[in-house]
């Protein structure tokens, strides 16, 4: 397989790009810089900026740039290229689901959405209805130019509220979640774009908090918000925390699924290799990553494997190795109270863990 990573040398396409490589394909980092790019080109001028002459010979293009421009999906059609998109914005998402593409098109992947579309998908098949998506990134991690403006361009705004009410600010609404090693957190809503998806597909609302490993970096956005011109606050602070992140899915009756990890670049990385490696073989069309694969259909790699063995208390379990990820999930659990999720108490009994270790 061939890939054209779009980004290619940023911070999640580098991954992207290497990770493919270990599997033996090949992969091109594609951007403007001569320097770092194997095919010289500029998104920003659209599919006449180099893009289409970069897709020759290309069988999947991945786009980890951050350019949300529907042409650039249409033109990798009209080549035969499938494409991979990690964008998490939702009017873009809305734009491409409205294309009929000549070649397999799959969103939703990455970390969030992704694998957070994944858990939460897990969650209703266990126990259908409304589902909870809790999203904890590290505060202290080198993200890319592309999610640090992604998450800068959510202040202040509104977006429409899957439960039917009225349009939800981003970073307002709280609500508490018990996280597992984060303890009790009050989380924000966030315009994720599989949020919307998901309540459609499932035909249960599904909503998405968001907040930072850091308490303090957390509150800030919550006051940001309510600030006008908020999103154009310098985006080169770096704030305190570390890189750890953690995602989880939560049903009303306290069904839950959990992944924890170090570096949602590399995270999000791993998730669209699998998504790139699945894409080629698809019937043209717009597809979502819960389409291609379950929690369940991880295949056995260096990265990302599967195998049999005991979970950190040494009771039986399934148990997928990789790098970057630690899932774990378990039936459902006592609430404890209308606006609180729990997700800590996890019977030693009937947990089953799918936990990777950091190599």
């Amino acid at each position: 397989m061939k890939a054209l990573v779009l980004g290619g040398y940023g911070a999640v396409g580098a991954h992207i790009v290497s990770d493919l490589r270990a599997h033996g394909d090949t992969a091109y980092a594609a951007g403007r810089d001569p320097a770092r790019a194997d095919r010289v080109l500029d998104l920003d001028a659209g599919p006449d900026g180099g893009y289409r002459a970069a897709l020759d010979g290309i069988d999947v293009v991945v786009n980890s740039a951050g350019a949300e421009d529907p042409r650039l999906v249409t033109a990798a059609a009209e080549h035969g290229c499938a494409f991979v998109d990690i964008t998490a914005t939702t009017s873009y998402v809305n734009e491409v689901e409205q294309l009929a593409p000549a070649a397999p098109v799959v969103l939703s992947v990455g970390l969030a959405p992704g694998l957070t579309t994944l858990l939460a998908k897990a969650v209703h098949s266990a126990a259908p209805g409304p589902v909870d998506i809790a999203v904890v990134l590290g505060a202290g991690e080198r993200h890319g130019p592309a999610a640090t403006a992604w998450t800068y361009r959510l202040l202040g705004r509104r977006f429409p509220d899957t439960h039917s009410g009225p349009p939800v600010r981003n970073f307002t609404h709280p609500d508490r979640f018990d996280l597992p090693g984060l303890g009790r957190r009050r989380l924000y809503r966030a315009d994720f774009s599989d949020q919307h998806t998901l309540t459609r597909d499932l035909g249960s609302p599904v909503r998405t908090y968001l907040g930072l490993d850091s308490r303090a970096a957390t509150t800030a956005l919550a006051l940001l918000t309510h600030l006008r011109g908020a999103s154009r606050t310098p985006q080169g602070l770096h704030l305190p925390g570390s890189d750890r992140w953690l995602v989880l899915a939560q049903g009303r009756d306290g069904h839950t699924r959990w992944a924890e990890g170090r570096s949602q670049s590399r995270a999000s990385a791993a998730l669209t290799v699998l998504a790139t490696r699945a894409a080629a073989g698809l019937a043209p069309g717009v597809h979502h990553l819960p389409d291609i694969l379950t929690l369940d259909d991880v295949p056995q790699s260096d990265e990302l494997g599967l195998s049999d063995g005991g979970d950190a208390a040494g009771q039986g379990s399934g148990l997928m190795r990789s790098g970057h990820l630690r899932l774990r999930w378990s039936p459902a659990a006592p609430r404890r109270g209308e606006h609180e999720r729990s997700a800590s108490a996890i019977s030693a009994s009937t947990c089953c863990s799918l936990s990777t270790k950091r190599a």
